[in-house]
């Protein structure tokens, strides 16, 4: 084997080898962010089940204000109609809107991280576009050098040695002789 096929077949090798290594780092980098995706997707269920214990300890929390609150209006000597009463309701009404507000601010959390999810997604489908279109590069210039290196599109292959087009019509036979 001389010389010039060696030089072909390693820049042949290097660019396959190039080409493969591109879309295993564009598949690697895909695999990562769809890992980081499933994990936002994790911490909003997380989300969830911490807003179900919040609201479950608030509950828990609410009842004995409401039973202190209930003590306290029966020892004055009150019964639990009239102020006591209006004071037991307004205290209902507020841990109403309290779970309200921990719900909503869940679902805010859980919100934002189903969209950081659909991101890491987008940026995986990003990365391994990247290493397509590298792997096209590599392609594109693997096959340059190789067209290079065997003598195509260089001066002495072109139509019986014209150097242009311009020189070809001029001389369309390519004989400079004379009969």
């Amino acid at each position: 084997m001389g010389l010039e096929t060696a030089a072909i077949v390693a820049v042949g090798g290097l660019g396959v080898a190039q080409y493969q290594q591109q879309g295993a780092a564009g598949k690697y980098n895909q695999a990562i962010q769809n890992r980081n995706a499933q994990i936002a997707e994790q911490e909003a269920a997380q989300i969830e089940k911490q807003k179900e214990f919040d609201i479950a300890r608030f509950d828990q929390k609410f009842q004995q204000l409401q039973g202190q609150t209930k003590t306290r209006i029966l020892k004055t000597g009150a019964d639990l109609s009239g102020t006591g009463l209006r004071v037991l309701r307004a205290n209902a009404e507020q841990a109403e809107l309290e779970k309200n507000i921990i719900d909503y601010n869940a679902k805010i959390g859980q919100a934002r991280k189903f969209e950081e999810a659909n991101f890491y997604r987008i940026q995986g489908q990003v990365a391994r576009q990247q290493a397509r279109t590298a792997q096209i590069g590599t392609i594109m210039q693997t096959g340059t050098s190789l067209l290079g290196m065997s003598g195509y599109g260089s001066p002495s292959s072109r139509l019986d040695g014209a150097s242009s087009f311009g020189q070809y019509a001029s001389n369309p036979t390519g004989y400079s002789g004379s009969f």
